[in-house]
């Protein structure tokens, strides 16, 4: 039976000591292939200027840079400590040129309509205070015929790959985030019932074994 969900944190990541061990956590992740880089380039996010929802420090959408040509990204995220690590992160890199951040919150994106190619996000919606306004704002701020992908953990994992996660965390004080984390997290059932709510309402979820996709 699959346990009721618990909602994390609306405020974002702060604080020096738990931004550091997130960004040692989100680093480790990089360096050992298991940030969802491939599954947003199978998705056709390939092209043009994309915002990222929630970048933390901001190594998915840096790495999406070095793997593309000819784009540029825009972080929004409602911490500010994420984004002054984030745009730490992207000086590290080089690509203070083609990556910036801003403060904002997902429920009110400070973008035209239309304005980007491409939306992506990880690690991010159990955290939406309000998730349906989100995926509407997801919705206008895409150029039509725009790509999106959305990826999270499932709440309904199997316990032993919930297991498996809470082992990888390192640093190992940042395991019992990771638990809330997937506390907070939805089934495909009730993400489904939500997007079916919003204009995203024909997007595809894939679901994997620790977590669920959305995809158009």
């Amino acid at each position: 039976m699959t346990r009721e969900r618990v909602p994390e944190t609306n405020v974002g990541i702060t604080g020096a000591q738990i931004v550091g061990m997130y960004n040692e956590l989100q680093r480790g992740l990089r360096d050992a292939g298991r940030i969802p880089i491939d599954a947003i380039l199978d998705a056709k996010v390939t092209c043009g200027l994309a915002l990222e929802i929630g970048p933390g420090p901001g190594y998915l959408g840096l790495e999406w840079l070095k793997q593309t040509s000819r784009t540029e990204l825009i972080g929004i995220d409602i911490s500010p400590d994420m984004i002054a690590l984030a745009s730490q992160n992207a000086a590290d890199y080089g690509l203070t040129d083609r990556a910036r951040y801003v403060l904002g919150d997902g429920r009110r994106l400070p973008f035209e309509d239309g304005h980007f190619d491409a939306v992506f996000t990880a690690g991010s919606l159990h955290e939406w205070e309000q998730p349906l306004a989100t995926f509407c704002e997801i919705a206008r701020v895409l150029k039509p015929g725009g790509r999106y992908f959305i990826d999270d953990f499932r709440r309904d994992m199997n316990p032993f790959a919930r297991w498996f996660l809470w082992l990888l965390a390192k640093p190992s004080a940042m395991r019992a985030g990771l638990v809330s984390s997937i506390n907070a997290a939805y089934t495909p059932r009730e993400l489904r019932a939500m997007l079916d709510q919003t204009p995203l309402r024909g997007a595809t979820i894939v679901e994997q074994t620790l977590g669920l996709e959305v995809i158009c």
